[in-house]
């Protein structure tokens, strides 16, 4: 094949154009175009001249600048927003203190989420180091580009120096704490008597104290407020559900009263009282629970339908003829609350047929007449008797001894003197009668129950029962056999001091009998006899001469006094056939009762 044009690349090239590099300015003219070969460098010197013209305006503008305005402050800059760029130090204190000092003495406002307050710069501890602020300011620079770009540039803050009381500030921003801090707050429901109102839910928010103390020594003489940086709790409740449960749950429970039918009787359940009784807690998704305080439902209901409850009887044990009977127990019928008012919350919901049924429970006696009848009271196992007392004593240990006869103590019981009677004061009519006080004779409300006491103490004593705990007084009395007698006391309140206690470790139960007479009591104790009981008292010993003591100086009586000793007793508990089992002895120091001595003998 043949081609028209020729076949070698160095003929083919020969078309293209010649492309030759030229330095900037040259203008030379290719050859044979008539141009002036002088025209490019004309343009390179015009280009020179123009350049060094304006090098050399822009060095007499600095020249200048640097003359009218070396030591002044560099353009642009601002105090606290107060502009006092390119004056001189004297004009620029002089500005400062004319526009910033009476700011200084104002409270500073405060915002911390949505909660505004205000500091006091004194209290705060806060006060302007004017020397340091205008040493901030410092002066116009040297180097020629930053002074010249400077003519063009803008304001640049350079705050206040501060001089501050640091225990003075921290106090402050602590004490804004106690404003600007909240833990959130859940949306719900109250009652304003019986009209239900929303809550609305507030975000909970924490000051950031340290932070907070660096934005106030920043911006504290700015003049305007200050935004404080806090940390918030979100909360979980909607506000739309929150009014979604007062238009569904609170507002119809409230519309008006329930009926509660009882046996025989009803009760009314006043919208007040169910606005008292409704709670609505946060649900976790946003919307509100409904709860009933059933505690304050009952207390609204229960007295209305107290007479169709019936209170059960414990069967007793009686003495008629001189020998325990059994009393039968009587079974009790309550309403069981609880079923009762299961289904109220469904019924508030509803605008009609606003009722419930109370449910009835039989109450079984805590000692039914089958259990007495087992317990196996049937003979005398311990008795003791004391006598000699005064005739407002007498009365108490009367009182007592009533409360006290027929008394059941089940196997593994513990019988207390003091839980059992409750407090003994004059509402419970017991009356004021003679006690030893620091040795003393006193009086005092209850006085000769101890009598009562050590009685109690030795008939359980030889009934074999197991002591849980009682105390001796502190001075021997003539009376009582020593080291085998019980003191009590009580509070006004009736809460326990000492205490009489004894435990029936026996498989059969007891009963406690009390025998009163004008000068004598008698305590006996009732079941199955298991032991023969021997009580050895030791000789007295270590004996304590009484000392002289002034006596009160009204209602004062003298006494001899009375030495004390220490003495023992041992209990000797033996089975029936007479076979020792165990014995315990006991050592009981009585303190000497001083004698008393009166300044004027009692009239």
């Amino acid at each position: 094949m043949s081609y028209p044009w020729p076949e070698t690349h160095a003929e083919q090239t020969d078309v293209l154009p010649t492309v030759v590099m030229r330095a900037p300015g040259y203008d030379a003219d290719p050859a044979g175009s008539g141009a002036d070969p002088e025209r490019g460098p004309r343009r390179l010197r015009r280009a020179g001249i123009v350049a060094g013209a304006v090098f050399g305006a822009l060095a007499l503008l600095y020249g200048v600048d640097l003359l009218v305005s070396s030591g002044d402050v560099p353009r642009g800059v601002t105090v606290a927003g107060i502009d006092i760029g390119g004056q001189s130090h004297t004009e620029a204190e002089r500005t400062l203190h004319q526009q910033l000092e009476p700011r200084l003495t104002q409270s500073v406002r405060v915002r911390a989420g949505d909660v505004e307050e205000s500091l006091e710069p004194n209290q705060a501890g806060l006060r302007l180091d004017w020397g340091a602020t205008l040493d901030r300011a410092g002066t116009q620079p040297l180097n020629p580009i930053t002074r010249l770009t400077s003519l063009f540039g803008g304001a640049r803050e350079i705050g206040v120096a501060t001089s501050t009381d640091d225990r003075a500030l921290d106090a402050a921003v602590e004490a804004l704490r106690a404003k600007t801090d909240r833990e959130p707050v859940e949306g719900g429901i109250r009652f304003d008597g019986a009209t239900p109102v929303a809550v609305d839910a507030k975000d909970g928010q924490k000051l950031d104290a340290a932070a907070a103390r660096e934005r106030i020594l920043d911006e504290w003489a700015h003049g305007e407020t200050i935004e404080l940086p806090v940390s918030s709790t979100p909360v979980k409740t909607n506000p739309d559900a929150v009014r979604e449960a007062l238009a569904t749950i609170a507002a119809p429970a409230v519309s008006g009263p329930v009926t509660v039918r009882g046996e025989g009787k009803d009760a009314t359940l006043a919208p007040d009282a169910i606005a008292g009784a409704l709670l609505f807690e946060p649900d976790g998704n946003g919307g509100l629970t409904a709860k009933l305080d059933q505690a304050k439902i009952v207390a609204a209901v229960q007295p209305q339908l107290a007479s169709t409850e019936k209170e059960g009887k414990d069967a007793a044990i009686v003495f008629e003829g001189g020998k325990p009977t059994v009393q039968p127990s009587v079974d009790g019928k309550q309403i069981n609350w609880d079923t009762s008012f299961a289904g109220l919350l469904d019924v508030l919901k509803q605008g009609d047929k606003r009722e419930v049924k109370a449910q009835y429970a039989t109450k079984p006696a805590k000692v039914t007449t089958d259990a007495a009848n087992k317990l196996g009271i049937t003979e005398v196992i311990g008795e003791f008797t004391t006598g000699g007392f005064a005739v407002d004593s007498g009365q108490n240990i009367r009182t007592v001894a009533r409360e006290v006869n027929g008394a059941i103590v089940k196997p593994g019981d513990t019988f207390s003197l003091n839980g059992f009677t409750g407090p003994r004061t004059a509402a419970q009519g017991y009356v004021e009668a003679g006690v030893i006080k620091d040795g003393a004779p006193g009086r005092e409300v209850g006085g000769g129950i101890s009598q009562f006491a050590t009685t109690l103490y030795n008939a359980a004593y030889f009934a074999g029962m197991t002591d849980a705990g009682h105390k001796e007084h502190s001075y021997y009395i003539s009376r009582y056999p020593a080291a085998r007698e019980a003191t009590v006391f009580q509070n006004p309140n009736g809460s326990s001091v000492i205490d009489l206690k004894f435990t029936n470790d026996a498989p059969t139960g007891v009963a406690i009998q009390t025998i009163w007479t004008p000068s004598s009591l008698t305590v006996k104790i009732w079941g199955t006899k298991r032991f023969i009981v021997e009580s050895v008292t030791g000789e007295r010993t270590n004996f304590v001469e009484p000392q002289e003591k002034q006596g009160p100086a009204q209602n004062c009586h003298t006494t001899a006094g009375i030495r004390g000793f220490t003495t023992t007793d041992t209990r000797i508990i033996k089975d029936l056939s007479g076979k020792e089992i165990k014995r315990n002895t006991r050592t009981v120091k009585y303190n000497a009762q001083p004698k008393i001595l009166c300044a004027t003998p009692p009239a």
